[in-house]
């Protein structure tokens, strides 16, 4: 149905966190039908209600990771997806979290590495996005730019990227142009979202996305702009931006 709907709003392309609820032969079908491109999905989160937010950084887990992997590399396959965010994890429930960063950081690297050598052989690109600690998630371990580059030189992987969410890089560390600037190279997605309401670009809020989308061009990144945020009403009315933004470029 969300495809279906991305498709009629225009759309050429998705991302999907967690489609493994969905049937996979009746998202083919939708995908072909529409064709629209599925550009992205996450690794399952693991269990929900007892407090993961995904399991790749978790001491103790690492096999329900590769088992979640292989679920998400399927689903991959089927709808000719290219890019899994390999999702991190929370610090364990009273844990301290400069007492578990190492052991955790040390999971993570191997459990990427692992992947990284899985979804080479799919043609796939793995990503990890780092989640603001300070307003979305207070527990999750991948928090910060900086963090998740310097896990990505320890992978040491061609094929494992940085996952962009503006929203959470102006919230923990400000400072977007020159963090572009710095991290382009391993950016293989990037997400929007206003701060700090996290509604459209064009509400208001501390960033200038007209700004940002020239940063991103004149930079040269070719990827996809996924539209992470929560509409003021409804969705369709809340892509207004989206046409005036084109029309202003067109100008």
């Amino acid at each position: 149905t969300r495809i279906l709907a991305a498709a009629a709003a225009g759309f050429q392309a998705v991302e999907a966190a967690w489609l493994y609820d969905s049937d996979l032969q009746e998202l083919q079908r939708v995908r072909k039908a529409t064709g629209v491109e599925v550009v992205l999905i996450n690794t399952p989160p693991g269990d929900i209600k007892a407090g993961d937010l995904g399991l790749g950084a978790v001491p103790g887990r690492e096999a329900e990771f590769r088992e979640g992997l292989d679920l998400s590399v399927k689903y991959a396959r089927a709808l000719d997806c290219k890019r899994i965010h390999l999702m991190a994890g929370r610090v364990p429930v009273d844990s301290d979290r400069a007492t578990v960063a190492k052991e955790m950081e040390a999971v993570f690297v191997q459990n990427l590495k692992y992947a990284a050598d899985i979804l080479s052989k799919e043609g796939i690109t793995g990503l990890i996005e780092p989640i603001n600690t300070r307003i979305t998630d207070p527990g999750y371990f991948l928090d910060s730019p900086h963090q998740a580059s310097a896990i990505l030189e320890k992978v040491g992987k061609p094929n494992m990227k940085l996952q962009m969410d503006i929203f959470h890089w102006q919230i923990m560390d400000g400072n977007l142009t020159q963090n572009i600037q710095k991290y382009i190279p391993v950016i293989g997605h990037v997400q929007i979202a206003q701060v700090p309401s996290r509604n459209e670009p064009d509400s208001a809020g501390e960033l200038s996305y007209s700004y940002l989308f020239d940063t991103l061009e004149n930079i040269g990144y070719q990827g996809y702009i996924g539209c992470e945020y929560k509409p003021q009403g409804s969705t369709d009315e809340g892509l207004g931006w989206i046409k005036e933004y084109w029309a202003h470029r067109k100008c």
